[in-house]
């Protein structure tokens, strides 16, 4: 019988987030140090309120036309509208939002708190495992 996977199978359960009142320039500080290109941005109740990622923290640099860069907060600079997805879906229906939009991860969300990430790298590795059972 072959079951389906799922995203809660493969879906990385430890991640780093921000609150909206990070430092952008903290932020992008800890981006780089831990090697990603974004991070979810959670309230003070831990609610999912945004994502922050390299694209975004790119507007710094333009937000005042090279004069000065100016100094903010995440709150300023995150994408506000996340699609999430629930940690039951099917990793063949991320694998097209993926292709229907151009993130790089997708915040997994249940009972309203944010409980994992999925990213295009995860799904590569889905692809592999379910190659090499063939």
């Amino acid at each position: 019988m072959n079951v389906t996977p799922i995203v809660r199978d493969y879906m990385d359960k430890s991640f780093i987030t921000f609150t909206p009142d990070t430092e952008v320039y903290k932020a992008i500080e800890i981006m780089l140090d831990s090697r990603i290109t974004g991070a979810a941005v959670l309230d003070e109740k831990e609610r999912l309120v945004g994502v922050i990622s390299e694209k975004d923290c790119l507007r710094t640099l333009v937000h005042d036309a090279y004069s000065t860069l100016p100094s903010g907060k995440v709150a300023e600079f995150m994408t506000k509208d996340v699609i999430t997805i629930q940690p039951d879906l099917d990793i063949f229906t991320v694998a097209e939002k993926f292709l229907e939009y151009k993130f790089r991860r997708l915040l997994v969300v249940e009972n309203d708190r944010l409980v994992g990430q999925i990213t295009r790298r995860d799904l590569l590795r889905v692809i592999l495992k379910l190659h090499k059972k063939k």
